[in-house]
């Protein structure tokens, strides 16, 4: 297999400067760019590419790209690239990773993605506990000044590009590209009512466009390389490469660059090298920690977002979180909802209120206060603040995919929680679902 994103690390060229980079290919899709091809021709390629958000949605790219304003049809004013840094998500590990080993690579994204929808303002909105990838990222971008690479007339053309980093002020709900643009305004990080969407009034009321890190790293290798080569790296219906974590009680845990659609079982037992002796699998979150649980049977399924969603969860962030059959599924969504209920914004009632309510109701089951009605209030739960439409955003719904599935899945596991008074699988089980359960 081809690797393209993790091309560069663990080489002996260790690309943190931008020489480095440079030696292996570094900055090719840049100055193809700006030596031949119009905004239009990169936006076409990136669309022919048929490359899809790795953030999470799993929505193509080039159609996202093309409904910022050009030409004429855009009022005169700066327009903005923003990179999503803000790894948050409960097991996800795969953009510190790309950031810290191979930062050049993604600012070699931003400027392509910048000069695509004709932005001249660009952020890094980070997550300000990622301290080293902020220093190597301002390393990078310090070299790109200096060789050229950005700031005025880039490469002596008509292209101008300023690039920042701005580290985050740490909530999860930053990774919603809304409340994003308005943290990195200095507001309180709320998401916005859409439409209008950010492409047509995003920061300031300008077009922007936010895309993910690993996103915008693939776009330098599309530029140079084209669009039916990165079409042909996938295995499946998605083109590209995709890095594929595993967080969870396997022998190897880590991260892997793979193609798109790879199975399940090859990434859980070729890859992270099973479930660590003596343990079974039970279940798995696939793509992080606000995704349905499946089970042994998906083990064969493609990860791909369209085979993972008719199998009922999301591809999400590629990250998967490992269930064991020693660790309660009581326990570990208490830890999930913990953390979604910490981090809601309080914007609206079903977010603010429901998770702690569900939180405490969980609590009460794995401490053996619980009762038949309140799996009964787990129920409406589920059905209330997990329908999209009724919370502003769908972080509230995405808590509560990892609840609903385990609910249709492990439900004798709640059962027997309510019937026996106490949580069977201990006081050792409950201690690693708070460990394993996601990561953070």
């Amino acid at each position: 297999m081809e690797k393209v994103l993790t091309r560069n690390i663990g080489t002996d060229l260790k690309p943190t400067n931008l020489d480095a980079y440079e030696k292996n290919g570094g900055y090719q899709g840049l100055k193809k760019a700006m030596k031949g091809l119009s905004p239009k021709d990169c936006q076409d390629l990136v669309s022919a590419s048929n490359l899809r958000g790795r953030g999470g949605a799993g929505f193509p790219t080039g159609v996202k790209w093309s409904f910022v304003p050009m030409g004429e049809n855009c009022t005169p004013g700066h327009k903005y690239l923003v990179c999503n840094a803000d790894e948050m998500e409960p097991g996800a590990f795969k953009d510190r990773l790309l950031m810290e080993y191979d930062p050049h690579q993604l600012i070699e994204g931003m400027i392509l993605a910048a000069y695509t929808i004709d932005a001249d303002l660009s952020y890094i909105f980070i997550r300000g506990e990622y301290i080293v990838s902020i220093q190597r990222l301002r390393d990078a971008l310090a070299e790109c000044y200096a060789k050229g690479y950005l700031g005025k007339n880039i490469l002596g053309g008509s292209f101008s590009l300023d690039m920042y980093v701005h580290p985050s002020a740490g909530r999860y709900i930053c990774g919603e590209e809304t409340a994003l643009i308005n943290a990195l305004e200095g507001k309180r990080a709320n998401p916005r009512a859409k439409p209008p969407f950010p492409q047509v009034s995003g920061l300031w009321g300008r077009p922007t466009i936010v895309n993910n890190v690993e996103t915008l790293c693939n776009i330098p290798h599309i530029v140079d390389r084209g669009a039916e080569w990165f079409k042909s790296l996938g295995s499946g219906e998605d083109s590209g490469t995709k890095l594929f974590g595993v967080s969870g009680r396997v022998k190897n845990p880590g991260c892997w660059e793979l193609p798109m659609g790879t199975p399940i079982r090859e990434i859980l037992e070729g890859c992270a090298g099973g479930m660590q002796d003596g343990l079974q699998l039970k279940g798995f979150l696939p793509g992080g920690g606000s995704t349905d649980f499946l089970i042994p049977e998906h083990l064969d399924l493609a990860m791909d977002y369209n085979v993972i969603g008719k199998a009922g969860s999301r591809m999400g962030t590629g990250t998967l979180i490992i269930l064991d059959d020693q660790t309660c599924p009581v326990g570990m969504v208490l830890n999930l909802i913990r953390f979604f209920a910490h981090e809601s914004c309080g914007f609206c009632t079903p977010c603010r209120e429901g998770l702690p309510w569900t939180r405490q109701v969980l609590l009460d089951i794995e401490e053996g206060r619980g009762t038949k009605k309140d799996l009964d209030t787990l129920a409406f739960q589920i059905n209330y603040i997990g329908a999209i439409g009724n919370t502003h955003c769908a972080l509230a719904p995405g808590a509560m995919e990892p609840l609903q599935s385990a609910m249709k899945y492990f439900r004798e596991d709640f059962d027997r929680h309510v019937s026996g008074h106490s949580c069977p699988y201990g006081s050792h089980s409950k201690s690693l679902s708070q460990k394993h359960s996601g990561g953070y």
